[in-house]
């Protein structure tokens, strides 16, 4: 590991299939009991009209052959739960003469995006459903990209923070497929060898104040190894921007910088409020110095080495952490204040030439026992009753028959810790409530622009010589203008 930075902060995919235009001939279809759970939702798909995309009577012959799935790395691995999804959905129509098709776009984010953008700005590739960043949804659907969707397709059942994430401009464009928010990781055995009797923090809600009490703790006695009480993605990327967002929306209740239309709504006095919170969360006696150049990975291998006694990251990290440290050393609960949403959404592109079937594989995929099988897996369930029904199972069956492993990579044997209904112990006490109290980042076509903007502008506060809270205020709130409109 390379030596810390000090902080100085004041104290204070394939081508595409021949495509063949003969009749199609609907077959009986097998394993129906599968997609009992989706099919109130079919009949209103095929019954609803949404504005801005074709309406069912332009949709009713779809060309057959294979729908295209775009989407980022499945982080399950090989083979995960994504894939085991779609291979679910082909067996159920095999004779129906459609197929679904996974294709993993290669790189970062930003990366995948702009192969999207360009792919179906260009038509390019034969996508028929992209899998879409929460962010990317107001870009896509401004470019007349994706479909718009009955707003029938996204269920009561949905959380209604992650709801919100598939709209714009008062449409449905996407449908949730796997969440995202911010948590709190803690080094459990740490916490006892500092003498603090609880180290359960799931209950109660901590505040920032109580996590630099917990900190101080531990550096009187420091574990071998420990440099800094926490650490967290603080790299000129969108790590930077989620972590700053977290803390303005944590400094201002109702906090947003960006009005129903995507242009700039926000003000100096709310920056400057949330400038002061970031910086009282990164000063330099509590944060690791590696913190201002780490990533995802980076940061949770400081942490899972034993460099801090706190992490922030992703549900993701969950599975990792406890298949590195040992049972009852490492724990999980809600980031003091509030957290910033993330995740994947499904949309249906506009160039399709299977939108009924795209929108009935995506219904298959965002189901309730899809969602319960994606929390299993490891991700953040989009819908409530994957956390709180017991009655709602993954079913999933491999081509054996058999249920799926939980370790859907197969890869060794699973250390993740599950409640008596098998989902992640976490999931209904810590990750639920998180998910509801979360709150998005900018909605605006332009979010590119602004997280290069943000992010940027930000960088001083981080340097030798920041700047006043004031002054970088007034320099964020030009920036932003510029950026966005006001």
């Amino acid at each position: 590991m390379t030596a810390p930075t000090t902080v100085r902060r004041r104290t204070t995919g394939h081508p595409p299939r021949p495509r063949t235009h003969r009749p199609r001939t609907r077959r009986p279809r097998r394993g129906l009991a599968l997609l009992a759970p989706f099919l109130l939702l079919l009949g209103t798909l095929a019954g609803c009209t949404g504005g801005g995309g074709p309406a069912p009577e332009d949709t009713a012959h779809d060309v057959l052959g294979d729908i295209v799935v775009a989407s980022g790395r499945d982080v399950t691995g090989k083979n995960g739960v994504r894939q085991q999804l779609i291979d679910a959905w082909n067996r159920v129509h095999k004779d129906d003469g459609f197929r679904a098709r996974l294709v993993e776009l290669p790189g970062a984010a930003d990366a995948q995006r702009s192969q999207l953008l360009g792919a179906l700005q260009s038509g390019s590739a034969d996508y028929d459903v992209v899998n879409l960043d929460v962010t990317w949804v107001p870009e896509f659907a401004a470019a007349r990209l994706v479909r718009a969707l009955p707003d029938g397709v996204i269920e009561k059942d949905v959380v209604p923070s992650v709801a919100g994430t598939a709209r714009w401009a008062g449409k449905v464009y996407a449908v949730p497929f796997n969440s995202d928010v911010g948590l709190l990781y803690y080094r459990r055995d740490y916490l006892r060898a500092a003498g603090v009797r609880q180290s359960d923090l799931t209950h109660p809600h901590l505040s920032w104040e109580q996590v630099q009490a917990l900190i101080r703790a531990v550096g009187l006695h420091p574990p071998q190894g420990y440099e800094k009480g926490w650490t967290t993605q603080l790299a000129a990327y969108e790590g930077r921007t989620v972590n700053a967002l977290e803390a303005f929306a944590s400094a201002t209740e109702g906090f947003t910088l960006t009005g129903k239309d995507g242009h700039y709504d926000g003000n100096v006095t709310e920056l400057m409020a949330g400038i002061a919170e970031l910086g009282k969360r990164t000063d330099e006696l509590y944060t690791l110095g590696d913190a201002v150049r780490s990533h995802e990975d980076t940061s949770l291998a400081d942490f899972a080495a034993g460099s801090t006694a706190f992490l922030r990251h992703w549900p993701s990290a969950y599975r990792t952490l406890h298949e590195t440290l040992r049972p009852g050393q490492v724990g999980v609960t809600r980031l003091p204040g509030h957290a910033v949403l993330g995740g994947q959404n499904l949309a249906v592109t506009a160039s399709s030439q299977r939108p009924r079937m795209a929108r009935e594989l995506v219904a298959f995929l965002t189901g309730k026992e899809s969602e319960r099988c994606l929390l299993d897996a490891g991700f953040a369930a989009t819908r409530e009753s994957a956390y709180t029904d017991d009655d709602v199972t993954c079913r999933l069956a491999g081509a054996s028959g058999a249920a799926p492993t939980a370790s859907p990579t197969g890869e060794g044997a699973d250390h993740m810790p599950r409640d008596r209904a098998g989902r992640p112990a976490y999931a209904r006490d810590t990750l639920l409530p998180a998910l509801k109290s979360a709150v998005q980042r900018p909605r605006t076509p332009l979010y590119g622009a602004f997280t290069q903007t943000f992010t940027t502008t930000l960088g001083p506060l981080f340097g030798d010589s920041p700047p006043s809270d004031a002054t970088l205020a007034r320099r964020l709130d030009t920036a932003l203008r510029g950026a966005l409109g006001d």
